[in-house]
């Protein structure tokens, strides 16, 4: 059973370094959480450093203009790494090929930042010429559903692609509304035997390059002991983190607040409807535990 918590303050001082989630634990898709960006800022204040460390899509600088445009300080981190930051590493690897786009068509981000690092956007054509696949997303955010992919997933397979996902997560809330991401369409790829390769939490690649990020800000490489993961996904913050060898921190009035909450909202409420038992139950299913659990981040 993890820890229940009312505060990070009540641990903040086992720690050098943190590294946060965004979607779901310091803002919605629609408002910033003001408590918990005060209590990074707290954090930071006292000597801590922060990686906000995101499964977007997007390149690191979109997800900042997002932050700012809700208003958040940027005293409350000292950098932002994104599953779009380690996916444009991978289309700049795989430079010359060409690629089948899964996703909304006016994301164009990632493709502005390899163009501006290699003088070109990665070139894109149908599946039938693809040397590899990248999903970014739903084409359709807010109608369609993963199995609407089936088919051409089955023409992606039938072809042997690579298939990058640029946001492992499975759903994401925006204003209170549980969508489709990514990693929705990656898992039926793999359920057919095809070869993902993920570019996000919970797998390494994403926190070597926070921590770099981190060691840069701070002048010296963060003992792994000290190092507290804050995420409200189970799936990908809080394993994740288990596999690095991180401590970590379970918000559990964000998607998985149904189950924890009984559907309250994600700011404001939960701290009085956390459900211990059903924690209880919820941790042993998933076969994995944080190390302490709090209802929504504040100081």
């Amino acid at each position: 059973m993890p820890r229940l918590i009312a505060g990070l303050a009540e641990l903040a001082g086992r720690y050098d370094v943190i590294l946060c989630d965004v979607w779901g634990v310091v803002h919605n898709g629609a408002a910033e959480f003001a408590p918990a960006l005060d209590a990074l800022a707290r954090f930071r204040a006292k000597g801590g450093a922060v990686a906000l460390i995101t499964n977007s899509p997007a390149p690191s600088r979109i997800v900042q203009a997002q932050l700012d445009s809700f208003g958040a300080p940027r005293a409350a981190y000292d950098a932002i790494v994104s599953s779009g930051d380690v996916t444009v590493s991978l289309l700049i690897e795989r430079a010359g090929q060409s690629m089948f786009h899964i996703g909304a068509a006016a994301e164009t981000g990632l493709f502005d930042e390899v163009a501006a690092i290699l003088g070109a956007a990665p070139r894109q054509v149908a599946i039938e010429r693809a040397d590899f696949v990248l999903c970014t997303g739903f084409i359709d955010f807010w109608r369609e559903k993963p199995e609407d992919y089936d088919a051409r997933l089955k023409r992606i397979y039938e072809r042997g692609l690579d298939f990058i996902c640029a946001n492992p997560d499975l759903v994401v809330e925006v204003d209170g509304v549980l969508s489709y991401c990514a990693g929705a369409i990656a898992e039926r790829y793999q359920r057919l035997g095809g070869n993902v390769i993920q570019a996000g939490k919970p797998y390494a690649p994403i926190y070597d390059r926070a921590l770099a990020r981190v060691a840069a800000a701070r002048g010296a490489v963060a003992d792994r002991a000290r190092v507290l993961a804050i995420g409200d996904a189970m799936r990908t913050d809080i394993s994740g983190a288990a596999a690095q060898g991180f401590d970590s921190l379970f918000v559990t009035s964000g998607i998985h607040r149904d189950e924890l909450h009984g559907g309250e909202s994600n700011q404001g409420t939960a701290g009085t409807g956390l459900d211990a038992a059903a924690l209880r139950q919820f941790v042993e299913a998933a076969g994995v535990a944080p190390t302490a659990a709090i209802a929504e981040l504040v100081w």
